[in-house]
């Protein structure tokens, strides 16, 4: 039987839900909705997925999305050199700075550790965290303190432990962000007043 949905068409749900989050109903929904916009919006769309490819890249110090080699946040000389914030993903950043509450820098290591998924140290970006703290150390400003706000999930939770027992001899203070967000969730969907109360009521690990 010839199947009701053109070749153009089905590809394009197809690749909708690949996305994550996105189911075949709503990868549907999203593409009828692209038949029915104007060119415009289309094509829009379609610069911008190719402009993300092209032009965005990771920062070579914090591993956070840039348009440079450095990005905004670590070419800005008003934030405070000497604390950082350790996040799992890029999503955790933006997450943390709509609190305005911490005005360190960050560190984003893509991932948490998960040897069921077969996810070590290895392939985090942990040695280039730790790089970091020896060369502020080496360089005679050490960092005062490294805040762990990756996910409170085991995951996430073997993670902080991994990074503590390997920075607490290299920076004055590790800290842990507090219990304020709810085991099992991911920074990107908390509130901010659920963030603020975690980065208030960090703790040394």
């Amino acid at each position: 039987m010839a199947s009701p949905v053109i070749e153009p068409v089905a590809r394009l749900i197809e690749a909708f839900s690949r996305l994550p989050g996105i189911g075949p109903k709503t990868a549907q929904r999203l593409t009828f909705h692209l038949l029915r916009a104007p060119e415009t919006e289309a094509r829009i769309l379609a610069a911008a997925l190719v402009d993300v490819r092209d032009k965005v890249v990771f920062c070579e110090r914090c591993f956070n999305v840039s348009d440079a080699p450095l990005c905004p946040l670590c070419r800005d000389p008003g934030r405070d050199a000497s604390r950082l914030c350790v996040v799992e993903e890029p999503l955790d950043v933006l997450a943390l700075e709509r609190t305005a509450e911490f005005r360190g820098l960050y560190h984003v290591l893509h991932g948490a550790i998960s040897p069921i998924d077969g996810v070590g140290p290895e392939r985090l970006r942990i040695k280039e965290l730790l790089a970091r703290a020896d060369d502020a150390k080496r360089a005679g400003t050490p960092l005062e303190e490294v805040i762990l706000a990756t996910n409170p999930t085991l995951e996430g939770e073997a993670t902080a432990m991994y990074l503590a027992e390997r920075l607490e001899n290299v920076v004055g203070v590790v800290s842990r962000i507090a219990r304020g967000l709810p085991v099992g969730g991911d920074l990107e969907y908390a509130d901010e007043v659920t963030l603020i109360r975690a980065l208030q009521g960090r703790r040394a690990v």
